[in-house]
């Protein structure tokens, strides 16, 4: 019953991170005007914004203007259903869960924006860098030492990584948000977290760009965001990156 209440309200704030999704590339407030349908303009009512239930009864349609309704918007909500159970699980109920739920809130919209416009917002990855740095001195899950560590870990093996590939290629194959998003990201979990984080989003982002070239025949021209990569990677690096660490290490024994 606690999981199920917990991924309701989840779900709940799931659906004010989609208005973040749709309205923060643009500059709109996140606050105002109310939630409203994006073709008509019509006010969504309270009984129409329930999180996945609402998606479910109106068929993926505005009640309006009866215009389809990206199947995106409840699977934001499952997925930040998803994100309170599973740190409630595997934190407790405790401010450390609460704290990384905020984290993992901020991660799914980074991710979502950055596949629409291949871009991660400074209003999202800066303040976030700071309030996982304010947390390990309140909190110390990390310490405080390890949370600056692993922004300048972070933060700076992206962004040697951006300016060696520019000053061989020429050619920007990095931007500036995924060396913001990596030190937020080591801000939060440490600078453990990093070698994990990226040997994730390496891998995952190489195995697809690799299918989508092939699939599209794009080559090397073909431009693949990597903010959810590194999202993805930091998500295993919360839930079981000591568990690989350690893994690692024992075989690096034998």
């Amino acid at each position: 019953m606690i999981e199920a209440f917990v991924f309701l309200v989840s779900a709940v704030v799931g659906s004010f991170l989609n208005v973040c999704i749709h309205r923060i590339p643009s500059g709109q407030s996140v606050a105002f005007p109310a939630s409203h349908c994006p073709h008509c303009s019509t006010p969504i009512k309270p009984w129409d914004n329930l999180p996945i239930l609402s998606y479910v009864i109106l068929r993926g349609r505005c009640r309006q203007c009866e215009t389809p309704i990206s199947a995106r918007y409840p699977l934001v909500e499952a997925l930040t259903g998803i994100a309170g159970v599973a740190t409630l699980t595997a934190f407790g109920p405790t401010p450390q869960a609460l704290l990384l739920f905020a984290f993992l809130c901020a991660l799914i919209v980074i991710t979502f924006i950055d596949l629409d416009h291949q871009i991660i917002p400074d209003v999202i990855s800066l303040p976030g860098i700071l309030v996982g740095l304010s947390a390990a001195f309140v909190l110390g899950h990390p310490n405080w030492f390890d949370s600056a560590l692993g922004i300048l870990v972070g933060g700076g093996i992206l962004w040697g990584i951006a300016e060696a590939y520019y000053r061989f290629t020429g050619r920007e194959g990095m931007g500036g948000g995924d060396v913001k998003l990596l030190a937020m990201i080591g801000a939060f979990l440490g600078w453990r977290a990093i070698p994990v984080t990226l040997m994730i989003a390496s891998l995952t982002g190489t195995v697809l760009g690799v299918a989508l070239m092939l699939k599209r025949g794009e080559g090397r021209q073909l431009a693949i965001p990597f903010g959810p990569f590194l999202a993805a990677g930091a998500v295993v690096a919360l839930f079981a990156g000591e568990s690989l660490i350690d893994w690692y290490l024992n075989i690096t024994r034998i």
